[in-house]
């Protein structure tokens, strides 16, 4: 008996999404009273290191190939199926919402979305999802033999690392019955945070009045160290790419910080930023939605307010 988490990487690297897994699923074992495995595809990083995150033992699976979910999905479950996993615990990013499905029927496992909290009881596992965008949470008990927990990125947090070292062990990747994948194209976002996993996020609509007048966005994400983002509008004129466009039809975040700027608040673009712990909005219109769901807001001019604002970060800095 133990808890398997599957730790993602980017480029080979370990993402933090994927440290946030490997302390849930630590957690979730002590609680328990079993340890917490690992299994990790295609990795240039070193899992030993997962240690740090109370990770007892890493399965390297390496020459899978490109993404393929069946692949990763099937390669997953025989991991969790020799090593006797009761659970498995995935992040909620893009891939690991195309993986945790198929997982759970590979394995005949219950399957429980969105978590946001630790689980609240053993007794039987007892888990809290955010359900209608972020507006509300649903508790699940978890009675069946197996079970697969799907983690809203940066909902938990990574805790500290601490000392300990992994043992690492080789596993094949399982290659039978997935459909062959063919990719003919990858557009990767180079040089910015990916914004699901995003503490800061700094975004702007059609207030903006013109893609030339980003720039001013642009100087307030990197004076706090932020990644920009978009509503949708936005992107669909091709002022941004769409790869920055958040809300119900975009990317759902859960940032520390989310700076709306010159966005009304249109329901569906709150269903996908709802979740973030502060919201600052600056809009000329005072009756706009989204002063509804702020935590603090500005009216008044972004053209006036931004640079200000970007002009009080940066002295805050070099100050500080």
């Amino acid at each position: 008996m133990s808890i398997l988490a599957f730790i993602e990487t980017w480029e080979g690297k370990f993402k933090k999404a994927s440290f946030e897994s490997a302390a849930y699923a630590a957690h979730v074992a002590k609680e328990l009273n079993t340890e917490a495995i690992a299994v990790v595809i295609n990795a240039t990083d070193d899992p030993a290191a997962l240690g740090a995150y109370g990770i007892s033992k890493v399965y390297r699976v390496g020459d899978a190939g490109d993404f393929n979910n069946y692949v990763w999905a099937n390669t997953i479950a025989a991991v969790a199926k020799e090593t006797e996993s009761t659970g498995v615990i995935i992040s909620g990013t893009f891939g690991g919402k195309m993986i945790a499905p198929a997982v759970s029927i590979a394995l005949e496992a219950s399957l429980v979305t969105n978590i946001s909290e630790k689980p609240s009881s053993t007794n039987p596992l007892t888990v809290r999802r955010s359900a209608f965008s972020s507006k509300g949470f649903v508790d699940y008990a978890v009675k069946s033999d197996r079970f697969i927990l799907s983690l809203i990125p940066n909902g938990i947090g990574v805790p500290a690392p601490v000392d300990g070292t992994a043992e690492v062990t080789s596993f094949s990747p399982v290659m039978e019955n997935a459909p062959e994948v063919k990719v003919h194209e990858v557009d990767r976002v180079r040089g910015k945070i990916p914004l699901p996993e995003a503490e800061l996020v700094v975004s702007a609509g059609r207030g903006l009045k013109d893609a030339s007048n980003w720039n001013i966005i642009e100087d307030l994400a990197e004076s706090i160290g932020a990644s920009t983002a978009c509503s949708k509008p936005v992107s669909d004129m091709g002022w941004r790419p769409h790869s920055e466009h958040v809300g119900q039809t975009g990317i759902a975040i859960n940032p520390n910080l989310y700076i709306a700027i010159g966005i009304s608040g249109a329901i569906q673009h709150l269903a996908g930023v709802s979740a973030s712990k502060k919201i600052v909005v600056i809009n000329t219109d005072p009756e706009a939605p989204f002063f509804k769901a702020a935590d603090y807001g500005i009216v008044g001019d972004a053209f006036e307010v931004v640079p200000k604002l970007t002009e009080a970060f940066k002295k805050f800095k070099a100050e500080n």
